[in-house]
């Protein structure tokens, strides 16, 4: 699958915030959820049907590879991430079907795993059911509006954790492409914040915590 390719040359509008540490950023936003602002707009129809095919995919997908290599490298990325990811989650199980789906559903989008955890850490701080004051739900604060796009309007279908998951993925490539793959700008309008720092810098300072060399 394709993976984003981040140019460096769109992180220098950022310089100017880069002596905040990240935890002082995520402090910021981990005191309630803050997406939410995104602007509802037409979706091209492939964004449209991977949107509506997240609502059938119910199951936490289980990873397959074509090399034994391979699949051990993506065990080691598991043990890592779960050992980071404890304290946010204890129960093994859960912390394993969220990994892997997390793991997926950026893999299936073209997206940094390390990327969407950060933003997932950014947004709900893990909260599975974390609501925000506009109604952004769940892991990503995937707004309701975006299940009226599907047909239903069933906003409590974003609560399960691949559904949400998938569209909060979905919904990043999209603004992404439009933003011609600029992380400062698509972060941004994920989080309805375009052209200010302060969100990509949290996510991006998040990212960092999850990021893993394969060792």
């Amino acid at each position: 699958m394709k993976v984003l390719a981040l140019n460096p040359a769109h992180t220098t509008r950022r310089k100017c915030l880069q002596s905040l540490s990240a935890g002082g950023l995520l402090l910021l936003f981990s005191e309630q959820s803050r997406a939410g602002a995104q602007i509802e707009e037409p979706l091209i129809d492939s964004v449209r049907s991977a949107l509506s095919s997240a609502v059938l995919s119910r199951a936490p997908p289980v990873p397959e590879f074509n090399d034994t290599e391979t699949r051990l490298a993506y065990l080691r990325w598991l043990g890592a991430m779960s050992e980071r990811l404890k304290k946010k989650k204890p129960e093994w199980q859960i912390r394993k079907e969220f990994l892997q789906t997390v793991w997926y559903e950026s893999k299936r989008a073209g997206l940094d795993v390390a990327l969407v955890l950060g933003l997932v850490q950014v947004e709900s701080n893990f909260r599975k059911f974390a609501v925000s004051p506009v109604g952004a739900r769940g892991y990503m604060q995937v707004m309701p509006f975006w299940t009226r796009v599907i047909g239903d309007g069933d906003a409590g279908k974003l609560f399960h954790m691949q559904t949400n998951l998938r569209f909060g993925c979905v919904i990043l490539r999209h603004y992404l492409d439009r933003e011609k793959g600029d992380l400062f700008l698509g972060l941004g309008r994920y989080n309805g914040s375009r052209g200010k720092a302060v969100y990509p810098d949290a996510v991006l300072g998040a990212r960092k915590l999850w990021e893993f060399n394969g060792r």
